[in-house]
């Protein structure tokens, strides 16, 4: 096997954009990200349905509840 080919594996601090760090392994250096699981609306349940249009409601009334 060649020897010295496989990058540096190091320890990091990943930094998000709402003030959250997190410490993990990577390859490259220390960085900063957008977004992160503390601040995403997805993960912190305060995502929501923007609906302009009514299309929900348009589709709740064409294909919502049924009779039996």
């Amino acid at each position: 096997m060649k020897t010295d080919i496989h990058p540096i594996y190091r320890n990091v601090t990943v930094t998000c954009a709402c003030g959250a760090s997190y410490d993990t392994r990577s390859t490259r250096g220390t960085y900063a990200v957008d977004i992160c699981s503390a601040c995403h609306p997805f993960f912190t349940g305060k995502s929501r349905i923007l609906d302009k249009e009514g299309r929900v409601e348009k589709f709740k009334a064409k294909y919502g509840t049924r009779k039996k």
